[in-house]
C-alpha cells in the first residue's frame, strides 16, 4: 500500500443536546493511504457521516487529530478549513445538490468562482471535468432536464473541477436505480484507478461497497473488522 494520505488519530466527536451528552466517535484511529478507495459501512447513527465530514474538513473533532498530507485540520480555523477544502476535497452527495436555475456547466463551475482563474480558464476546467465523467454533451441542460444518473455525473464533475486529491462520497448511489448506480460506481473506480483519486465513500449498500478496495464498518463510534 502507498504512503499514508489521511491519519485520524484518537478522534472523538461529542455533541451536547439539552442535558444529554452524545458520543458519536470515541477515540477512533484510521489511516487511509494515497489512492485508496475506502467504503465505510455501519448502522444509522454509527458515526459514518460524522467521520466523513471530519476527513473532508466540514467539521472539527472534539478531541484528537486529523492530518491530511502533512496538514493538521484540527488546528485550523473555519476560514483556513474553507480554503483548504476548496483545493483538496471534492464532495459528492446522495441528492446531487445542484442549483436548479443553473445549467450543468454553470453548476460545475461554481467551486472555481472562489479561485483566481480567468473566465476562459474556468471554462477549460469545466469542459475537462465534464468530459471526464461523460456529461459534456449536456452542458447547457438544467438539472430538471437531466436524469438522476446524469445529475450525479454533473455533481461528480463539480467535485472534480478543482482537481482535488480526495473525493468524499456520502451515499452517492442512494437515490439511483441499480443499473445507474453501477455506472456511477464504475466511474468512481476509474477516477480512483486511472486518475489517482483517493475516495472515501459512506454507503448502506453492500453491493456498492464491493466496488471499493477496502470496507470498514463503524459501530458505536468505533471501527470494527
Amino acid at each position: 500500500m502507498s504512503e499514508t494520505l489521511i491519519k485520524v488519530d484518537n478522534v472523538s466527536k461529542i455533541y451536547q443536546r439539552g442535558g444529554e451528552t452524545l458520543t458519536v466517535l470515541d477515540g477512533l484511529n484510521l489511516e487511509v493511504p494515497k489512492q485508496d478507495f475506502l467504503a465505510l459501512m455501519g448502522p444509522s447513527g454509527s458515526g459514518k457521516s460524522t467521520l466523513l465530514n471530519l476527513m473532508g474538513g466540514l467539521d472539527t473533532p472534539t478531541s484528537g487529530g486529523i492530518g491530511i498530507n502533512g496538514v493538521q485540520l484540527d488546528q485550523m480555523n473555519s476560514k483556513q478549513l474553507s480554503h483548504w477544502r476548496a483545493s483538496n476535497v471534492g464532495f459528492i452527495f446522495q441528492f446531487y445538490n445542484l442549483l436548479p436555475v443553473l445549467t450543468a456547466d454553470k453548476n460545475v463551475e461554481l467551486p472555481l468562482l472562489l479561485t483566481n482563474l480567468s473566465k476562459s480558464q474556468r471554462k477549460d476546467h469545466v469542459l475537462t471535468a465534464m468530459k471526464a465523467v461523460g456529461i459534456d454533451d449536456r452542458a447547457d441542460h438544467k438539472p430538471s432536464e437531466l436524469s438522476g444518473g446524469q445529475q450525479q455525473r454533473v455533481a461528480i464533475a463539480r467535485a472534480l473541477v478543482s482537481d482535488p486529491d480526495i473525493l468524499v462520497c456520502d451515499e452517492p448511489t442512494g437515490d439511483l436505480d441499480r443499473n445507474t448506480a453501477t455506472e456511477i460506481l464504475e466511474l468512481l473506480k476509474i477516477l480512483n484507478e486511472d486518475h489517482g483519486k483517493t475516495i472515501i465513500m459512506v454507503t448502506h449498500d453492500p453491493v456498492a461497497a464491493e466496488s471499493a478496495k477496502r470496507i470498514l464498518h463503524l459501530d458505536k463510534g468505533q471501527l470494527t473488522d
